[in-house]
C-alpha cells in the first residue's frame, strides 16, 4: 500500500493505492472514494469481543471496513471526522506504536491494530486508559485535529506535552504524566494547563496542534449560551 496525502494541512484526504487483492482496513465511514471494482465488506475485525473492546474501550468503531482491489490494483481515498491533517506512520516488526482514542484511521494488510491498555498515566491523562496498539510490517493511516508536529527523540532528550494534544507514540519510550504545575492543583488548574506527559527519547511522538476535547467542552459552551 502507498500513501499520497492531499489538501493538506486543513483538509487532508489520504489516497491508499493497493496492489491487485491487496485490502484496506479503515474506520468505519472514513472512506470519501474508491475507484472502479474495490469491493467492500464490513465485519467485527478479531470476532464479537475484539469489536466490543475497540468500541467501548478504545472509542473507535465496533465494525472495521475493509476494502479489496480488484486484480488491476485500485484506489481508496479516506479522511477523519474532524478537520485537520494526516500521517502515514511506517510499522516495522520491532517498533510498535500506541494510537490514541480517536486517531486511527486505516493500516495495511500486514499491520495488526488491536484495543491496548495504555496504562494508568493514558486514564488519568484523560485518554481512557485504553486507546490502539499498531504492530507489524506496513503503514498506518493517522488522524489528527489540526496539523500535525512530530518529535523524534534522542537518547534522553525530553518533551513535555498536555495529554490532549498526543496522538501516537513509540510503545519502548519512557514517559510519565503530572500536573502541568509540579505540586500545585490549583495553579494548574488557573493555568489552564492540566495534566502533561512527559516523554523521555529514544523514540518518536506524534502530536495534534488542536485538542479535540477543550474544543468540544468550547462548542458545548458556544451551544448553550445560545
Amino acid at each position: 500500500m502507498k500513501v499520497q496525502l492531499r489538501h493538506s494541512p486543513s483538509a487532508t484526504v489520504a489516497r491508499c493505492s493497493l496492489a491487485g487483492g491487496e485490502p484496506l482496513r479503515a474506520k468505519t465511514g472514513a472512506m470519501v472514494a474508491h475507484s472502479a471494482g474495490v469491493a467492500l465488506s464490513a465485519k467485527a475485525e478479531g470476532g464479537l469481543l475484539a469489536g466490543l473492546k475497540r468500541s467501548m474501550l478504545a472509542g473507535e468503531s465496533f465494525f472495521v471496513s475493509t476494502f479489496t482491489a480488484p486484480p488491476q490494483g485500485g484506489w481508496v481515498d479516506v479522511a477523519p471526522a474532524l478537520p485537520g491533517d494526516m500521517l502515514s506512520v511506517p510499522i516495522v516488526p520491532d517498533r510498535p506504536f500506541f494510537i490514541s482514542r480517536g486517531s486511527w484511521i486505516g493500516n495495511s494488510r500486514d499491520v495488526r491494530v488491536q484495543t491496548t491498555w495504555g496504562g494508568f498515566a493514558n486514564m488519568f491523562g484523560g485518554e481512557g486508559g485504553f486507546g490502539l496498539r499498531a504492530q507489524g510490517q506496513g503503514e498506518v493511516v493517522l488522524g489528527v485535529f489540526g496539523a500535525i508536529d512530530t518529535f523524534e527523540l534522542a537518547v534522553g532528550e525530553q518533551v513535555t506535552i498536555d495529554s490532549g494534544h498526543v496522538v501516537a507514540y513509540d510503545l519502548a519510550m519512557k514517559f510519565a504524566i503530572r500536573r502541568a504545575v509540579s505540586g500545585r492543583s490549583l495553579q494548574s488548574f488557573t493555568s489552564g494547563e492540566g495534566l502533561v506527559f512527559d516523554f523521555s527519547g529514544p523514540g518518536r511522538v506524534v502530536l495534534q496542534s488542536r485538542n479535540p476535547g477543550a474544543f468540544a467542552a468550547w462548542a458545548g459552551a458556544v451551544t448553550s449560551s445560545g
